[in-house]
């Protein structure tokens, strides 16, 4: 099945969470969806349901190379993409010192690398189009760490900082990235068999054991709804003036506030300090953004 209308989305790590909110919204909307998942058996509902509309596709995002043929596949069956996706991924909790390089690689794998290829494999496809939007799941966790969470934040950073530059580059293409910072949503996201844990060194119970145990009691209480936060990113990628970050959830909204208010705080209060670190008497530097 080959078609040039309607709008069709691919997901990674559709088969739960807010990915497969978005899914199922996009799907109920009469849209189409390319959905990836490290097992495609997930899918056997909506597959019922919303029959070949929907296309799984089996894949791991940290299989970078792999990324280029599941685009390929989506036009093949649908003729375009209009909206990517980057929702993949997975949590992970242990101090600096706990967090093996193994470890903090599978982080950045899952939250940069595998983005970073899915968007490579899209673009040229959505500059020739002239249109499109990619939307890049990221986490409060993205503009502001603790401790115990400093791998997972490394990875959402990471991709946060190459988003914002990803950002200024297709916008003359008429492409809109959209940088999401979920909260804590009803999802698998804090279950026993799916956040990561580094095996724990005793020096640091009384930093990250308060951590590790408010992450595990979080499972089926977040007060995040994950089918309202796809209706959210819905609502935000239509409108015309839709930021680069949307904070999602209320927690999300707080922490950030508070987060940018101390950074502003310190810019502030050391200003002075900061400034006298220049050459005296140079005109202020004039950069090309």
């Amino acid at each position: 099945m080959t078609t040039t209308s309607g709008k069709t989305w691919l997901i990674t790590g559709a088969s739960s969470g807010i990915g497969l909110a978005l899914a199922e919204a996009a799907l109920r909307a009469g849209e189409r969806v390319v959905g990836t998942a490290r097992r495609t058996g997930r899918f056997e509902a909506l597959r019922t349901r919303y029959g070949d509309r929907l296309l799984p596709v089996e894949h791991d995002v940290r299989e970078t190379a792999a990324a280029a043929g599941v685009v390929q596949r989506a036009l093949e069956v649908f003729g375009r993409v209009d909206v990517l996706v980057n929702n993949a991924g997975a949590g992970q909790v242990g101090a600096a010192e706990e967090i093996t390089d193994g470890q903090l690689r599978d982080m950045l794998g899952q939250h940069l690398f595998g983005p970073a290829a899915y968007v490579r494999a899209v673009l040229p496809h959505l500059r020739e189009r002239g249109s499109g939007a990619i939307v890049q799941m990221s986490s409060q966790g993205g503009r502001r760490s603790f401790p115990a969470v400093g791998s997972y934040s490394a990875g959402k950073f990471a991709l946060e900082g190459w988003s914002e530059a990803l950002a200024g580059e297709v916008a003359p293409f008429g492409i809109r990235v959209l940088i999401v910072e979920p909260s804590r949503f009803r999802t698998e996201f804090n279950a026993s068999e799916v956040l990561g844990t580094a095996a724990p060194d005793p020096s640091y119970d009384a930093v990250t054991g308060a951590v590790r145990a408010n992450m595990a009691e979080a499972d089926g209480i977040q007060e995040g709804d994950p089918q309202r936060g796809a209706s959210v990113i819905r609502q935000v990628l239509d409108a015309p003036d839709a930021p680069l970050r949307l904070p999602l959830g209320a927690e999300a909204v707080r922490n950030l506030r508070q987060a940018y208010a101390y950074s502003l705080g310190d810019v502030e209060k050391w200003a002075r300090a900061s400034e006298s670190a220049d050459f005296p008497g140079l005109p202020p530097a004039v950069r090309a953004f």
